[in-house]
């Protein structure tokens, strides 16, 4: 079996750089990458992508050794059909190591090409180094890099308005462009670089937020054999995915003329804000996540997919998710119905294993962030509460008391604080006293539960039916 390369890989081709990725991680691989593919083959995009390693140690070496080609294994349910394809993504032309090769990474600044930085550097990739210096080589930080690349451009083509580079960071956190440019501006003022530069950057460049959603597990290697057997070739960066995807990017239509995704047929959107976007998938994705997981497990379900594909368990998620959740939104409707089941087929997606008990971490945070809001919309425009999320949440409160549930201990796993609170209120078994002992939680929810109208009633109800017939039973709302 030959080593994947570009002279045993002769299909793959070779465009010119316009595009700097910090990153080389597999969510970046799996998801923007794919979609340059895309926009390459599907609408006369003609890009590669020169990876930058954004920390000292990485995975650029083994990305050169085959010259930026590997296969990705698109998994799911599509149209409700079960997708399994493979395809070789060749838009990476090089990667570079800043901390070696600091002069060849200063020259992607110097390609009048160049339009574009994209970037997944973590959570934690966005921030601030005091200590950074222009003249490190490199600075340490993503944005310190970022703004040592941006000012040797602004100096190599003299402030030219129109070299100006469009920046679409991907990293997991609410307006991440925002944040971004903000170090950025810090480094300009620390490091003294004029007024001019600050200018030419305000002007020429565009730093947009981004919200990204696909599912990717990564290296196979539980079936990787089985991979190379269908590609014929020796690949030790396979990645995973799942099959849907979705980028939602902060920007205006200028910047998607540029950016042809529409014409490639992809699930890219361009939007005035992506708060909205935000909020439908903490809402209808990770909301009805945190509510289905006990109510599944203490029915003696295991996965999300058996959840979503149990007659009862079922109805209940999609009772939660289009009953209760969707019309807390503010986005129209065929829209949010159309990304809801977009959800239930990931949800149901056989080649996923997602075990619910790995979704209960931190449930009671969890739950506060993504199904509080919707409870309290949902009073207030209906003027009751929303009973699937009230029974999650008693079903979170029941799992927290801990014991057995057939052979299997039940361990959660949250704060200690929160431990502690719910053994406290379990040593009375009084379903009342636990439900108001829970709402009255500050600490958990910033607020006296207890005053929303009817909640302490309801969750008590709840709690109740969970104690005596059964979670399963319980969900038959």
């Amino acid at each position: 079996m030959n080593q994947l390369n570009r002279k045993t890989a002769p299909a793959a081709k070779l465009r010119p750089e316009r595009i700097i990725q910090f990153g080389e991680g597999n969510f970046l691989r799996a998801f923007v990458d794919w979609i340059v593919f895309n926009m390459n083959e599907k609408a006369a995009f003609d890009s590669s992508v020169v990876v930058v390693q954004p920390i000292e140690s990485g995975m650029v070496d083994a990305l050169n050794a085959q010259d930026g080609l590997y296969h990705l294994n698109l998994q799911g349910i599509d149209a409700g059909k079960q997708v399994d394809s493979i395809q070789l993504i060749d838009v990476i032309s090089r990667g570079l190591n800043p901390y070696a090769q600091f002069g060849e990474y200063l020259k992607l600044a110097e390609n009048p090409d160049m339009r574009f930085v994209i970037s997944n550097t973590t959570e934690a990739g966005i921030a601030f180094r005091a200590e950074d210096r222009l003249d490190d080589k490199p600075a340490k930080s993503y944005p310190g890099k970022l703004t040592q690349l941006l000012y040797h451009r602004f100096k190599t083509f003299k402030g030219a308005a129109d070299k100006g580079l469009l920046i679409m960071p991907c990293e997991l956190i609410f307006h991440n462009g925002a944040e971004l440019k903000k170090c950025i501006e810090l480094y300009i003022e620390q490091w003294q670089l004029g007024a001019e530069f600050k200018a030419w950057f305000e002007a020429s460049c565009g730093v947009y937020s981004t919200l990204v959603d696909r599912i990717v597990p990564g290296y196979p290697k539980d079936n990787i054999g089985e991979i190379l057997a269908r590609v014929g070739y020796e690949d030790k960066l396979v990645v995973k995915g799942e099959i849907f995807h979705l980028w939602v990017i902060e920007a205006p239509a200028s910047v998607a003329r540029e950016f042809p995704a529409d014409k490639a047929g992809l699930n890219v959107l361009f939007v005035p804000s992506e708060k909205p976007y935000h909020e439908r998938k903490v809402t209808l994705l990770n909301g009805p996540h945190t509510v289905l997981s006990p109510v599944a497990y203490l029915s003696g379900l295991d996965t999300v997919r058996e959840a979503c594909e149990h007659e009862v368990i079922g109805a209940f998620v999609r009772r939660v998710m289009f009953d209760e959740l969707l019309p807390t939104l503010n986005l129209p409707k065929a829209e949010l119905e159309k990304f809801a089941n977009d959800v239930l087929d990931r949800f149901r997606n056989p080649f996923v294993k997602h075990f619910v008990t790995s979704i209960m971490l931190n449930s009671f945070p969890k739950f506060k962030t993504r199904d509080l809001p919707g409870l309290k919309i949902y009073l207030a425009r209906r003027g009751t509460l929303p009973k699937g999320l009230v029974l999650g949440l008693a079903a979170i409160c029941v799992y927290y008391r801990g014991g057995k549930r057939g052979n299997d201990t039940i361990t959660p796993n949250d704060d200690p604080q929160i431990l502690d609170l719910l053994t406290s209120l379990w040593a009375s078994s009084d379903a009342g006293k636990v439900a108001q002992g829970v709402l009255a939680a500050r600490f958990i929810w910033g607020e006296d539960l207890n005053e929303v109208k009817g909640l302490p009633e309801l969750l008590t109800a709840s709690i109740d039916a969970i104690l005596r017939k059964g979670a399963m039973e319980a969900a038959k709302l």
